[in-house]
């Protein structure tokens, strides 16, 4: 590019024209004229593009400062994260683990103050209070309720029972509540303090004139001490279950529904220990209970009571003698929209089918087999199962019943004494009469089964009606191997 030189213009003359007027002469001719005027464009041009240069020199600034400024926050980001690893270098630690220890040693002398509250001879508001925190503290930490109960705070709360207050018992009941809950040693050391016995006491001193909400942190304390097995012989030999029966029947519609939600959950947990059940059957619970059932808020639970007790031979005896017992459990079989109580009433039925002939008896008097056949096909897995067991049982004792029958005429027969020698025609006349018992035997057999295919297909008339399938339903082909075979081999369990 040629340079540019503004003050080169070459030197100027000035000539006077004739007439006084003046001309200007340079002193380079015209091709230097025209050169000069080439380089003067060139030299706009240059400008021109000076300034272009200076716009992009400017962009050029603006993008390196814009570099300079992420670079700048990924310095700071880098700090930061430098800062966060520091947070978790072992001094730090160190330090939240002061803090902790801190907080430990705050919520410990807390509860040294609630304790020595408790066993100071204070005020009856004083201890009140005392067991009200007691009852906030112990609600949702199980480290509080074992501290708690080291530093000493069963025994006061268990003398607050004998005091005349009933706010303070109440307070006293729910931190024992509290104090037990998911902690299987402060359980057993409330039930060995003698608590069962004291609230018993204080049921009874109350009897004319019982207060609800006194009745029922009893009832919810039961419950709760009722879940650990070393205390259900214990709580089942006090005297305990009358009162609870007592609270779940409701005679006087004194009991709250959370009362009597809380005492069918503990006769539950009583009943699982077989000394309990016949404390149980010196009450009317039983005939109760099994009246209770449709009931859909509690017949679970009822039927899961029952399971308990019909483990035992008296408990056995005691639910077949109820009147119209067995018609309400097959009742049972029918809920399809329950099989919980399907599974439970089934597993009822099961073993007192195979412990008591009394009892097949009678299942089969109500019909069970098409309750037990609808079971079997649009039941649970389980009673399925079940259902299968009860209908084998009595297809076993049906079997036991004509092969008894056969052999006892045989035998008779067999052991006829023989006197002397027989002739041929006696002989004869033996074999036709063999015969002859054979082909009665034979038929009597062909009208059994007759009567049971009959049975079974008006069984299974009634299971589709029921079931609202078509009037022309044709049944599997598995079903109908299951219907008329008459022993268990066919049992798909």
């Amino acid at each position: 590019m040629a340079k540019c030189h503004p003050k080169d213009g070459g030197s100027l003359v000035l000539n006077r024209m004739p007439g006084g007027n003046l001309r200007i002469w340079t002193s380079f001719s015209g091709a230097a004229l025209r050169r000069k005027i080439f380089d003067t464009v060139r030299c706009g041009g240059t400008r021109h593009r000076r300034r272009e240069s200076g716009v992009s020199t400017i962009v050029e600034s603006m993008e390196r400062k814009s570099t300079e400024t992420l670079t700048d926050q990924k310095q700071r980001s880098q700090k930061l994260a430098v800062l966060l690893r520091l947070s978790d270098s072992p001094e730090n630690a160190v330090d939240a683990s002061e803090v902790d220890i801190k907080k430990r040693i705050e919520a410990l002398e807390e509860l040294k103050r609630v304790v020595k509250r408790l066993q100071l001879d204070a005020h009856d508001e004083q201890k009140k209070v005392a067991a009200g925190d007691v009852r906030r503290l112990a609600k949702e930490d199980a480290e509080a309720r074992t501290t708690l109960a080291m530093l000493g705070a069963i025994p006061p709360l268990i003398q607050m029972l004998d005091s005349g207050d009933i706010d303070s018992q109440i307070a006293s009941l729910y931190a024992l509540l509290n104090l037990g809950i998911g902690n299987d040693a402060n359980k057993a050391a409330i039930v060995r303090a003698g608590t069962v016995h004291k609230m018993l006491k204080l049921m009874e001193s109350q009897k004319e004139y019982p207060n609800p909400c006194v009745c029922d942190a009893i009832v919810a304390n039961f419950l709760g001490l009722s879940a650990l097995d070393l205390n259900k012989p214990i709580i089942g030999s006090s005297g305990a279950i009358p009162f609870i029966v007592e609270t779940l029947k409701n005679i006087d519609n004194r009991s709250s529904y959370q009362a009597k939600q809380d005492s069918i959950r503990a006769l539950y947990n009583i009943s699982i220990c077989p000394s309990n059940v016949s404390v149980i059957l010196e009450t009317d619970l039983i005939p109760f209970l099994l009246n209770t059932l449709g009931d859909m808020e509690v017949s679970e639970r009822v039927l899961s009571i029952l399971s308990n007790i019909v483990s035992t031979p008296e408990g056995r005896k005691a639910i077949s003698q109820v009147p119209d017992s067995i018609p309400i459990l097959m009742d049972v079989l029918n809920w399809t929209d329950s099989p919980g109580c399907q599974e439970k009433a089934s597993y009822v039925l099961m073993v007192m089918a195979h412990k008591a002939y009394g009892d097949r008896l009678a299942m089969i008097e109500n019909g069970i087999v098409s309750s037990l056949l609808e079971l079997m096909l649009i039941g649970s897995t389980l009673a399925q199962k079940r259902a299968s067991r009860i209908l084998e049982t009595l297809r076993t004792d049906k079997g036991k019943q004509v092969s008894c029958s056969f052999n006892g005429g045989l035998g008779a027969a067999v052991s006829a004494p023989l006197y002397g020698s027989s002739s041929s025609a006696d002989q004869n006349q033996d074999s036709k009469d063999c015969l002859d018992e054979e082909d009665m035997m034979s038929e009597e057999r062909k009208a059994v089964n007759q009567l049971v295919q009959q049975s079974l297909q008006s069984n299974m008339r009634r299971i589709v009606k029921r079931a609202n399938l078509p009037q022309d339903f044709v049944p599997s082909d598995h079903f109908k191997s299951l219907a008329l075979s008459s022993t268990s081999k066919s049992l798909p369990f």
